[in-house]
């Protein structure tokens, strides 16, 4: 089995810590997170999980301060790496935030993969969530418009080593990708987990690990993150920087 999971940085995103990060404290400080997206060769295939954020002027508009540096759209992180983007044979999404959906377009010979209560909701948010799905209603227009996809229900074995599963909090239809390898089971959590510091203990009210700050349904985020931690020998966050303690994972 020679599974393996890249790391790319495709920009850095600035906001509060609290509401995003730790939720319960951490209000008063502001920080720059990155954008992770990640290549997966398994089984034969190249796949993407997630294809990352866009470029500074509408990254700035979403959070004010951040930015997407000189080389670092995801066509240019693979190409790093070896890999066009006609080369990809399929994009797995952990949700449809735009963070995490840029540039789609530009892998033509991929499939898209989608969980099934996501993309519903990302065609159709709550007022609430226009600006993180790019609604129409703001002007703007989605990078997932007009995109066909493959949508799933509750886990789903995409090939032999790779499976996606549902974990739901952060927004209604999000999930997580767990990768088969030779160092173990490799989690790439999406936004479930949204940073290192997440898998760390909250002493303050007790628990095991900290949930968190921004979801529909807290609930459901704590379940999920319960799911993925028990799950995952390797857990791989979308905006914390342990991820690259690794160039590669597995």
């Amino acid at each position: 089995m020679s599974n393996k999971v890249y790391p790319m940085n495709t920009g850095m995103i600035r906001l509060n810590k609290g509401v995003y990060i730790t939720g319960g404290h951490g209000y008063d400080q502001e920080v720059e997170v990155p954008t992770n997206a990640f290549l997966v060769l398994a089984d034969g295939k190249k796949v993407l999980v997630d294809t990352g954020m866009s470029e500074t002027e509408k990254a700035d508009w979403h959070h004010p301060g951040s930015y997407q540096p000189e080389g670092y759209r995801i066509d240019q992180r693979l190409a790093e790496l070896g890999v066009k983007p006609e080369e990809i044979d399929a994009v797995i999404f952990t949700h449809l935030h735009w963070d995490h959906c840029a540039n789609m377009k530009m892998f033509t010979n991929a499939e898209f993969w989608v969980h099934a209560t996501e993309l519903a909701f990302a065609l159709d948010p709550h007022i609430l969530y226009y600006k993180s799905y790019d609604s129409e209603k703001l002007g703007v227009e989605a990078p997932f418009k007009g995109v066909d996809f493959h949508t799933v229900d509750g886990e789903y074995q995409f090939s032999p080593s790779i499976s996606m599963f549902p974990t739901p909090g952060h927004c209604p239809g999000h999930q997580s990708v767990s990768i088969e390898t030779d160092g173990g089971t490799v989690v790439v959590a999406g936004d479930a987990v949204f940073a290192d510091e997440n898998m760390e203990p909250d002493p303050k009210r007790g628990l095991a690990f900290t949930p968190m700050g921004r979801f529909v349904n807290i609930f459901d985020l704590y379940d999920s993150m319960e799911k993925i931690l028990a799950r995952g020998d390797i857990v791989l966050t979308s905006h914390g920087t342990g991820v690259y303690d690794q160039k590669v994972w597995g």
